[in-house]
């Protein structure tokens, strides 16, 4: 089991076409905050019918997105 398959889960329960999500979100429902190694695992959400987005370290969000559903 991934250590991100919680939010995996989370984006694929929750079954909308777009998230954007804060890193305190993330921090909230993974139980632990995002660290680098989540540019490798991100890899894994496919699996789920997601891909990540755009990552704004600045803003501190992540955009993720259902694959069949791409917004620019």
């Amino acid at each position: 089991m991934s250590k991100y398959e919680p939010l995996w889960e989370y984006l694929r329960k929750n079954n909308r076409d777009n998230y954007i999500l804060s890193y305190e979100e993330i921090r909230d429902i993974l139980g632990f905050e995002i660290d680098h190694s989540f540019l490798t695992y991100k890899k894994e959400l496919k699996d789920y019918g997601y891909e990540v987005g755009k990552i704004s370290m600045k803003k501190r969000k992540i955009l993720f997105y259902r694959m069949d559903k791409k917004k620019q």
